[in-house]
């Protein structure tokens, strides 16, 4: 873990009644995040390699969808290993209370249209830290962070996906990593969308990340995880000299 991550990561304005818990110890430097687990084997090679985060999606509309007695046994394997975060969308409040009672994740990871105002209240209704993913295509889009920084613990920087698309998350796409270098913001963040074993170590380098999310990028099909891509991610994206063989 980067020197003092772990105590940003617990230095949030944690919810009221909300009782932080340890973050996971790891020996890498970059903390990494699996986004889109939906086995076992995907949760051991996961914590096995390293990976700080385990990432259930609770949006039908995508290929990594679980229900919630498929979450609630996945999230019991993870507990204690990863940190479990929970991928929701425009989710009303019914369903979000039945989720936090039947899995009991970590963190909430708000991946929808969620205003600052709903984020803020999610986070304070439930007593669990948020994180909200924004979109990204171009630097005007950074400037929406400003507006969440007071309502949730962690901002996702994530690919502004395809107009088409019926989720918000999960397309493989990428963008200008670029835009992120200097960027400074009062919460911790992570860098997600279309990186790979390939590309996350030119990322980090770029953007200056010290956490990064993956889903597609360490998958053999949609939805289906691979412990190899997932060991060679995690170690792409903690191996200091790959960052200066990958070129700008």
């Amino acid at each position: 873990m980067v020197p003092g991550l772990t105590r940003r990561l617990l230095d949030f304005r944690w919810p009221r009644g909300h009782t932080p818990q340890p973050m996971p110890t790891s020996s890498t430097s970059v903390a990494v995040k699996i986004c889109g687990i939906t086995s076992p084997g995907a949760i051991d090679a996961a914590a096995g390699a390293g990976a700080v985060y385990g990432g259930l999606v609770f949006h039908p509309n995508s290929p990594r969808f679980v229900n919630l007695e498929q979450a609630r046994a996945l999230a019991d394997h993870m507990r204690g290993r990863l940190k479990i975060v929970a991928l929701i969308a425009d989710m009303d409040d019914v369903r979000i209370e039945n989720l936090v009672n039947t899995v009991r994740p970590d963190f909430l990871q708000l991946h929808g249209g969620e205003s600052a105002r709903r984020s803020a209240y999610i986070r304070g209704k439930f007593g669990l830290p948020v994180i909200k993913a924004l979109p990204v295509a171009e630097p005007s889009d950074l400037a929406l962070a400003a507006e969440y920084e007071n309502a949730a613990d962690m901002l996702m920087f994530d690919a502004r996906p395809p107009k088409e698309a019926l989720r918000g998350g999960g397309h493989g796409a990428a963008f200008d990593w670029k835009i992120l270098e200097g960027r400074s913001f009062t919460k911790p963040w992570f860098l997600a969308g279309g990186l790979t074993p390939e590309n996350v170590a030119r990322a980090i380098s770029l953007s200056g990340a010290k956490q990064v999310d993956v889903s597609s990028g360490v998958e053999s099909a949609p939805g289906v995880k691979d412990a190899a891509r997932i060991r060679d991610f995690i170690s792409a994206a903690n191996t200091p000299a790959s960052l200066s063989r990958q070129s700008a």
